[in-house]
């Protein structure tokens, strides 16, 4: 079954599926070590990863699994990020849900109104019932992300991943759909 990729908007966000053209800021995103300091897998240290990365967003959306988003600064056109939506399960209705963003992109709201408008599409196209992300227990910018969305921190995996050498605890969130609220002003007020 394949799971079409959305094309969403949001008011300073495109989201769009990934074509081949963006390998080269792809890379540079997964690049940074500073960006990917919580992350579970190292940054990338070869350019054909981007292409690979983007030939699995290909691969997941035919078989049905889940949908990545490139997400672009709607301002100036720049890709800042990405969202995914993995590990779908239609039975049990369910997914859950990842970003990466770019470090100059931090701070400006840019992950929440992202995942807001991917929520969204999940709660009301997929008909999910369920949305689970996790995070790396050190990651609090992200954990107030998911917070902000209103998942809940459902309990802490310890000792699951190994990031930079250092073995790691990871945070389980989930959101219900009960728990959904669309309407919730997702917006970053002015500074």
């Amino acid at each position: 079954m394949t799971l079409r990729t959305p094309e969403l908007h949001t008011a300073r966000l495109r989201l769009r599926p990934f074509t081949d053209a963006d390998a080269a800021s792809l890379y540079a995103l997964h690049s940074s070590a500073h960006v990917l300091r919580y992350w579970d897998s190292p940054p990338w240290t070869e350019p054909a990863r981007a292409q690979r990365f983007i030939a699995t967003c290909r691969t997941i959306e035919e078989e049905g699994t889940g949908a990545r988003v490139a997400v672009d600064r709607v301002s100036d056109g720049a890709f800042i990020g990405w969202c995914s939506l993995f590990s779908w399960n239609p039975d049990f209705r369910s997914a859950s849900l990842g970003y990466v963003f770019d470090a100059a992109a931090w701070g400006h709201g840019y992950a929440t109104e992202t995942a807001h408008a991917v929520l969204r599409w999940a709660f009301d196209t997929l008909d999910l019932n369920r949305v689970q992300a996790e995070t790396d227990t050190r990651n609090v910018a992200s954990a107030r992300v998911l917070e902000k969305l209103g998942f809940v921190r459902e309990g802490t995996l310890r000792e699951d991943c190994v990031v930079n050498g250092d073995v790691s605890d990871s945070w389980v969130f989930g959101l219900l759909r009960r728990e959904w609220h669309p309407e919730v002003d997702r917006q970053p007020r002015s500074r």
